[in-house]
């Protein structure tokens, strides 16, 4: 049996966490500029499925032995960073699938792989990610009832309202590209992008 009194308390929880500006935000805001919503899904499904992983190994105590060995976050945080922070600088550039374009042909290539490993990446690499869950789900089980049905259902809550943020955030980016294409300055809409997807990567390297 789930208990519903904790899980009507942990939606709120969930959604206060999603819905405060993060890396998984920022990066869905960013692509919902570049390449649009539709497009931003693959990197969503991939985000969705690394706050899954985190959220069950946090839960089951992975993450503690994890967090033991700061050395492979270390490594791990960095490479990723550096590959965001490089795709930033191509789109600050207008260079690069990624980029803006008049026609938006650079953008019809790009990998459904790289955009879902985009986002993996971002949710996994996050040390305090793994840190947050092993503090904020333990409170929410209840040791004296079946533990897989619990992290089922706070798991499911936890990623609806993430998937529902990162929609929300790709909209405000496609909204903002709108207002940047009135001036007709593509330049300035890669730039402000190019901006962002660069300080994600600085944001997930040196958090």
């Amino acid at each position: 049996m789930i208990d519903f009194t904790l899980l009507a308390l942990f939606l709120p929880t969930a959604f206060f966490i999603s819905i405060t500006p993060g890396m998984c935000m920022t990066l869905s805001l960013t692509l919902g500029l570049t390449i649009g919503v539709r497009k931003t899904f693959w990197m969503m499904w991939g985000e969705l499925v690394g706050v899954g992983l985190v959220a069950v190994c946090a839960a089951i105590g992975v993450a503690t032995i994890m967090l033991q060995f700061p050395a492979f976050f270390t490594a791990f945080k960095w490479i990723g960073g550096a590959y965001l922070a490089w795709l930033g600088v191509q789109m600050w550039r207008s260079r690069g699938r990624m980029a803006i374009s008049l026609g938006d042909h650079p953008q019809k290539d790009i990998s459904r792989t790289g955009l879902a490993l985009q986002g993996f990446v971002t949710a996994i690499a996050n040390p305090k990610g793994w840190a947050f869950f092993v503090t904020l789900l333990p409170p929410f089980l209840d040791t004296s009832r079946p533990l897989t049905q619990q992290l089922i259902a706070l798991v499911t809550v936890l990623l609806t309202v993430e998937f529902l943020c990162l929609c929300l955030y790709a909209g405000g980016g496609r909204s903002m590209r709108h207002f940047l294409e009135k001036s007709g300055n593509v330049k300035a809409m890669n730039r402000v992008a190019g901006t962002l997807m660069i300080g994600v990567g600085i944001w997930l390297a040196t958090g």
